[in-house]
């Protein structure tokens, strides 16, 4: 399945723009074949090279502007992949793009963490970031009809959409490489990032937020649970975040004192991933958790959605501490818009208590009909 990426566009846009751009995401969703796309399509002259490689970091650490210059040459586009591994390259790409003229910059990352230390400060002004996410169903929408995205609807619910995954044939391939793809890339990036010994904690942590999905998360609670602190758990669910695994969505409060606010809630990025990590990749009518696995496709595609067209929101959800509840709030342009979001109607209704609060607010339910449009 040939896919173009919501973000090429916009990138192969700034391609002259004597700046840094910047693509993240996590391991295996598409870096490097965007950029691929993108060198097929441009004819700027360009140069690439792959952080990864040692020799290429040793090439760039500790050089000068004279070294850099006679290491870009006459290239105008420099592309670097996984520009995270290496050190200092935040200060190494300012100097280059500070001082040799007419260079554009091309940097893809797999860790926000790594990222934002090493090219968030130096470069502020400098830099344009660019999310790249599993598949989005608006980008799907580009190569199948309606009636093909209903049919591969629940096995999107189970499997997710990572884009090598949507070219493997069978259900015990995909249930593979998502394993695979969990314990040896996602899992390991993690512990190379901090430093981390024990790989089977994190696991643990992963696990339990998944069994929360769409619930409220304590810290505590967990930390009790997999026996560390809760301080160590608050900084391994935030290595979580920075690897693109799992995202945060806070509380919303602004006129009741009965709103609930304390707690996050964490979703997925790709429902593949937390099934991998529960190990059940049961079809929806054998699964007592359909309710979480839509809940959570949903927000993430709405986040790609938001994400990719650029749109200025504040993202929440809602509850009162008698359980009234609403799973998704956006702030647009000054104004509330409410979601429930459920994988059947069920004559769902807007909570009294957020409607007496926020009359002008706009309330909508998202189901299996109507859930395009929210997403598209």
């Amino acid at each position: 399945m040939n896919i173009t990426r919501a973000i090429t566009r916009k990138i192969q846009d700034k391609l002259t723009s004597g700046k840094v751009l910047v693509i993240l995401g996590a391991r295996r969703t598409g870096k490097t074949c965007l950029i691929r796309e993108i060198i097929k399509q441009t004819n700027i002259p360009y140069l690439m090279l792959n952080g990864e490689d040692f020799r290429v970091a040793a090439q760039l650490e500790n050089k000068g502007i004279e070294e850099y210059r006679q290491i870009v040459g006459n290239k105008k586009l420099l592309i670097i992949d996984e520009a995270q591994k290496i050190k200092n390259i935040g200060k190494i790409l300012k100097l280059m793009i500070d001082e040799i003229e007419g260079l554009t910059i091309l940097a893809t990352g797999s860790s926000a963490f790594d990222i934002s230390q090493k090219l968030g400060e130096p470069l502020t002004g400098r830099n344009i970031s660019y999310n790249l996410f599993p598949i989005a169903q608006c980008e799907l929408t580009e190569t199948e009809n309606k009636i093909e995205t209903a049919s591969n609807l629940e096995q999107r619910l189970i499997f997710g959409t990572y884009p090598e995954l949507l070219n493997l044939p069978d259900f015990v391939s995909k249930q593979e490489y998502l394993s695979e793809l969990v314990n040896s890339y996602l899992l390991k990036d993690i512990l190379e990032l901090d430093s981390i010994k024990n790989a089977s904690k994190i696991l643990n942590i992963l696990r339990l937020l998944a069994f929360q999905t769409g619930s409220e998360v304590s810290f505590s609670e967990i930390a009790q649970k997999v026996a560390l602190s809760r301080n160590t758990v608050e900084r391994y669910i935030d290595l979580l975040e920075k690897t693109f695994i799992i995202f945060k969505v806070g509380g919303y409060s602004r006129n009741l004192r009965k709103e609930v606010t304390k707690n996050s809630k964490y979703y997925f990025v790709d429902n593949g991933i937390r099934n991998a990590v529960i190990s059940n990749f049961n079809t929806p009518e054998l699964r007592n958790d359909i309710g979480q696995l839509w809940e959570n496709y949903i927000i993430s595609e709405r986040v790609k959605y938001l994400s990719y067209n650029k749109t200025p929101h504040n993202s929440f959800f809602w509850r009162t501490y008698d359980q009234q509840e609403i799973d998704w709030i956006e702030e647009r342009d000054g104004k509330l818009f409410a979601y429930e979001i459920k994988y059947s109607r069920s004559g769902t209704k807007i909570p009294k208590a957020w409607k007496e609060a926020y009359p002008e607010s706009e309330f909508n339910v998202i189901t299996k009909d109507n859930y395009l449009d929210f997403v598209v």
